[in-house]
């Protein structure tokens, strides 16, 4: 098996301006960067034509996570809804002029009207996937959807949700397996059983199996060596993205001494 690529999401720097953002991941060393999309890193040309810079002096590759803060893709708002796609596409733009391998996006969520409403939220979720998909695919962007966590209410959680998704859409869409929030409900090796041809993406962080803390690795309850064991069955050799907010270079460390 190959190795998978280890890089390093700018999550943890968020509150950073960018360029010292950008300076900081620099110290690590390491080849794959994920620059998030949101706050104070919102790209823009400036930001897409600096990190296309960094990127040929120091033979950088980037994946990019979406806008995530007040974006609902399965809002029954036509009005929000068409401002939050705007905002998407213009990150696929982005994430284009970037060469991203992947850009990482988020499922819709329930509102306060959803029960009134029956499977409503799922079919919008499922419309607007079609189409950030299309698009991704015009621009040769592999998109990747993210499992989330519990207990918020996203449409997308569980491998059940999963399997009802990928039975329903006619896009190609791959998973970006996030192995935190798949440890909230016990299901990291059952995602990985399940999906092995559709996990393109992977975001690394550990929690204490309750709450969405994004701890290093390490340092919460995700038995890595199971975790490492399952991928290494189905031969996994894409990207895994350290998305911790602590204890940063050393789980780039753990990571690369579990997946030698």
């Amino acid at each position: 098996m190959v190795a998978p690529e280890i890089g390093l999401s700018t999550l943890y720097s968020l509150g950073q301006p960018f360029k010292e953002s950008i300076q900081n991941i620099l110290k690590n060393n390491v080849k794959f960067i994920e620059v998030v999309d949101e706050g104070l890193h919102q790209l823009d040309k400036r930001r897409v034509s600096k990190l296309i810079e960094i990127g040929k002096s120091y033979s950088l590759k980037y994946s990019v996570h979406a806008p995530f803060v007040d974006i609902n893709i399965a809002s029954p708002s036509k009005t929000l809804l068409k401002a939050m796609f705007k905002r998407l596409l213009n990150s696929l733009t982005n994430a284009r002029a970037l060469e991203a391998q992947v850009w990482v996006v988020h499922s819709g969520l329930k509102t306060g009207i959803s029960m009134f409403y029956p499977e409503e939220d799922w079919v919008k979720n499922l419309e607007t996937m079609q189409l950030l998909c299309k698009t991704a695919r015009d621009y040769g962007i592999n998109l990747a959807l993210e499992n989330l966590p519990d207990p918020y209410p996203f449409l997308m959680k569980r491998v059940e949700d999963f399997q009802k998704f990928y039975g329903e859409i006619s896009e190609e869409v791959g998973l970006a397996l996030d192995i935190g929030h798949a440890n909230l409900n016990g299901q990291i090796e059952f995602f990985i059983e399940k999906f092995p041809d559709k996990i393109v993406h992977i975001h690394a962080h550990d929690n204490n199996g309750m709450e969405d803390q994004h701890l290093g690795i390490g340092f919460g309850t995700v038995n890595w060596s199971k975790t490492v064991k399952a991928l290494k069955e189905v031969a996994y050799s894409k990207t895994v993205v350290v998305e911790s907010v602590e204890h940063v270079s050393e789980s780039l460390k753990t990571l690369e001494r579990l997946l030698v």
